[in-house]
């Protein structure tokens, strides 16, 4: 006898809901605060391994708090909200924050997107032993580079030691606490320390300095010292606020300014090449020239004084070659095709092994994605440090999940973690990389890094993030303008790629072979030789 889901579905609970949120006139406050905290896309949890995205040792929020599997913790967390009430400030006890997170339940309740069937009262105390948790393990971040403020002098770390002394049981929970359904809001952490400390100011400047610390342990990324600080009330959750380290919401950088080859040449000049190529066009000229101009002999840029003239020349002849040559305003979001959904040929670029046969150079930038570019007069490709250990794979799936799950517009990061994708295909690109400080390999050999880069499953929808785009726009336009490329994809194309080629070529030995045969039977070549010899 199978069981109805309906069954389970607590009738009274959800009235009681209703009736207090219509009562209590909260339906507007509610639509002020955004869904926060997802459930991770059905479409990566049935690609990637469902341990990526749940929490195997202690469960965060509502989400995973009825596993019986991690009930274990439950008395760390216990004894954690035990130490932090020790610590409140005056005579307040657990109680009083429970108090003040049930009058906030319309905003707690507002950032998850599933339905919580936990009762007012059960919701609070999980947030309050939750929250003392979670700030006590934050502790060890905010305690490096004493950035504990003189408040906090009084707080027992020995616990602490503890905690950053069990360094498996550490990273487990490292990557529990950065997983999309293992969230509660800061708001939630930042009620719990202002009743644990008298002084607004350190609040604040506690839970900045703890999320700091944390996204400075966590982040795979090496962030720039002078950054400007995010602050706690701009982010959602520690997941969210990680993210905005990583991708800043003023990622839509201006793109890359310069002077573009088109640029050079004026209308005039362009109306009489067009002009030009028309009449040849009409004399039946145009194919031996673009034959001529594919040879690699041909070097007309190369020569003193045609420099001028042979891009508005390439223009004329291989015109689908050249589209990359557009501005960057031309390439910029406000174009129409940057809001069309891309290609599958539009994202495809050259492995690292392959750039770098075409002397493309790779340097490492501190900072975030913002920090991708490409220069082609030099032909280096800017990349930011990346630092991979074992919880790198579980932060990066996360946080793409939860991009995709919370963003509406472009999904930066995912793009990015595409580019590294493409560019990556074996243990020797990860080298070559290694080698030229893009990636910090902590774990146990170049192979395990391409096999991340190379699980991380494909966006769940396509989509155009503009500075990124130019970045492998411009890396294919140089690659593909490299003769050696251009060589072998023409020999490729119309050689090795052509059935009629070798259809005819096969022809033209059978006719020869045949033609050789006839010949012999006719003049006994066979006797002819051994006579010749004998002479």
């Amino acid at each position: 006898m199978s069981s109805n889901p309906i069954q389970n579905f607590d009738e009274r609970q959800w009235i009681i809901n209703i009736r207090r949120t219509l009562e209590e006139d909260q339906l507007e406050n509610e639509t002020e605060i955004p869904v926060c905290i997802f459930s991770v896309p059905k479409t990566l949890m049935s690609s990637d391994p469902v341990s990526l995205y749940t929490p195997q040792e202690v469960a965060i929020g509502p989400y995973h708090h009825l596993r019986p599997e991690l009930y274990e913790m439950e008395r760390y967390k216990l004894a954690a909200a035990r130490r932090a009430q020790r610590q409140f400030y005056g005579e307040h006890k657990l109680q009083c924050v429970v108090d003040q997170l049930k009058e906030l339940e319309p905003q707690i309740r507002a950032c998850y997107h599933k339905y919580l069937k936990f009762s007012s009262e059960t919701l609070a105390w999980m947030m309050t032993i939750d929250a003392s948790f979670l700030l006590e393990f934050l502790q060890i971040y905010a305690m490096k580079d004493d950035k504990l403020p003189a408040t906090s002098s009084s707080l027992s770390i020995s616990h602490l030691v503890d905690y950053a002394g069990m360094k498996a049981a550490h990273n487990a929970i490292l990557r529990d606490m950065s997983m999309l359904e293992n969230q509660i809001p800061l708001f939630v952490l930042r009620k719990m320390l202002q009743v644990q400390y008298s002084s607004s100011e350190s609040t604040d400047y506690l839970l900045q300095a703890m999320l700091i610390g944390f996204c400075e342990g966590v982040s795979p990324f090496k962030m720039k010292k002078n950054k400007p600080m995010i602050q706690a009330s701009e982010s959602a959750h520690l997941l969210d606020y990680l993210y905005n380290t990583i991708v800043p919401k003023a990622e839509q950088r201006a793109a890359i300014t310069g002077i573009d080859d088109q640029e050079i040449y004026s209308d005039d000049s362009k109306r009489f090449f067009t002009e030009l190529w028309k009449l040849l066009s009409k004399m039946n000229l145009s194919r031996p020239i673009k034959f001529l101009f594919k040879l690699p002999c041909f070097m007309l840029s190369k020569i003193p004084g045609f420099s001028i003239l042979a891009q508005p020349v390439e223009n004329l002849i291989f015109p689908q070659d050249n589209e990359g040559n557009k501005s960057d305003a031309e390439r910029s979001p406000s174009n129409k095709h940057m809001n069309k959904p891309p290609l599958v040929e539009e994202i495809t670029i050259p492995s690292v092994t392959e750039l770098a046969k075409s002397n493309v150079r790779f340097l490492p930038t501190v900072g975030d994605i913002s920090t991708v570019s490409f220069d082609a007069k030099k032909a280096i490709l800017h990349l930011p440090t990346i630092s991979l250990d074992v919880n790198t794979e579980f932060v990066l799936r996360n946080l793409v999940a939860y991009e995709a799950s919370n963003a509406s517009g472009p999904l930066v990061l995912t793009r990015y973690s595409e580019l590294m994708n493409r560019i990556i295909d074996t243990e020797k690109d990860v080298e070559l990389l290694r080698e030229n400080g893009v990636v910090l390999n902590r774990l146990r050999s170049d192979a395990e890094v391409a096999k991340l880069w190379n699980g991380i499953s494909k966006s769940i929808r396509l989509t155009k993030v503009p500075h990124i785009d130019i970045v492998i726009e411009d890396v294919n336009k140089y690659y593909n303008s490299r003769w050696r490329v251009k060589c072998w994809k023409n020999k490729k194309l119309n050689v090795f790629g052509s059935w009629q080629f070798l259809t005819f070529m096969a022809t033209v030995m059978l006719l020869l072979l045949t033609a050789l045969q006839a010949f012999c039977s006719i003049y006994d070549c066979r006797k002819h030789h051994h006579g010749s010899s004998y002479d």
